[in-house]
């Protein structure tokens, strides 16, 4: 009997632990989770996760004026390596919009983004100047060109080739620069941006200056919350 008292009285001292244990199971590593992204770009954006393409603006480039915004679903683990592609409309490589006409201008661009965890219901990721930013098309160099009948001539650009394997996690980014925040007003949001609930954590970024960087690489890397 004095056995079985003793068996009992272990068994019950270890029910709470064994309890406890089993309410708040740790996520094993590398398990995947349910994200949901939001993006708004002026005027174009490409997105990777984890050097994977997840998705991207579903009206082409090649449409001047583009305000919408996307949400996109996806399935990853975590850390997330989140590689952006945003681009601005140009006409061709003088950076100018409305060739020929006499609303000949330079363009100016915009991107803000969000990604939910969606089993938590947290915002993971969001836009901001921790980003990291490389211009890959800038132009018109000269900016008074915008007035050029030959704009191609006249302007200047710079472009470069976009770094290899910059949308993996093995990319060392720490040469690039950080995204520069801009508000709603200086990007002239419109249509779209108004459709989604951004969170406080979220900003408008680009490049350095928005009407000559017309093509930006961003990059954010997001741990487990």
């Amino acid at each position: 009997m004095r056995r079985l008292a003793g068996a009992v009285l272990a068994l019950l001292m270890s029910a709470p632990l064994l309890i406890l244990g089993a309410a708040a199971p740790a996520q094993a590593a590398g398990a995947s989770s349910t994200f949901k992204a939001e993006v708004w770009a002026d005027n174009w954006f490409a997105l990777y996760v984890n050097g994977k393409l997840v998705g991207q603006d579903s009206v082409p480039i090649t449409t001047e004026r583009s305000f919408n915004a996307e949400t996109i679903t996806f399935t990853a683990t975590y850390p997330l390596t989140i590689a952006l592609v945003a681009k601005d409309f140009k006409q061709d490589d003088s950076g100018l919009e409305y060739i020929g006409t006499n609303r000949q201008q330079m363009g100016d661009g915009g991107i803000i983004a969000q990604i939910t965890d969606t089993k938590r219901s947290k915002v993971v990721a969001a836009t901001s100047s921790t980003w990291k930013a490389l211009v890959v098309h800038q132009a018109p160099l000269n900016v008074s060109c915008v007035t050029s009948r030959t704009p191609i001539a006249d302007c200047g650009s710079k472009i470069i080739a976009e770094p290899a394997r910059w949308k993996t996690a093995a990319f060392n980014d720490t040469s690039w620069q950080n995204a520069t925040v801009y508000t709603p007003q200086q990007v002239g949001v419109k249509e779209g941006h108004t459709t989604i609930t951004w969170s406080p954590s979220a900003s408008l970024i680009w490049g350095s200056n928005l009407q000559t960087d017309n093509t930006v690489l961003l990059r954010f890397t997001a741990k487990a919350p």
